[in-house]
């Protein structure tokens, strides 16, 4: 095998890698429907999660901004708590989160 051809398979795979990234990329910034929508249409978030026991969970739930307490565990579902008002964000909260995203 002379030089050339694994320079030319080197080139391809670095192709086929950079192909792949950007599709990667596509999908993440616009979404395919059905499969992954894009963060800013998301109505539903798991804003904390708690471990209570080994196998029950709280879990604070956001949608529309509105919250509910649920707990789930291995016997089934439980709502704790409807229609909590989400705390207004102060913007240092805000900048922290942008900054990760």
């Amino acid at each position: 095998m002379e030089l050339i051809d694994i320079g030319r398979y080197f080139a391809a795979l670095l192709i086929v890698l950079a192909l792949v990234g950007f599709a990667g990329l596509a999908l993440r910034r616009f979404g395919m429907p059905g499969i992954v929508r894009p963060q800013a249409m998301r109505r539903l978030q798991v804003v904390e999660s708690l471990v209570v026991g080994p196998r029950q969970r709280l879990l604070l739930l956001r949608r529309d901004g509105v919250e509910h307490l649920v707990m789930s565990g291995p016997e089934g579902i439980a709502t704790i708590e409807c229609g909590i008002e989400a705390p207004a964000q102060s913007p240092a909260i805000v900048q922290v989160r942008e900054a990760h995203a």
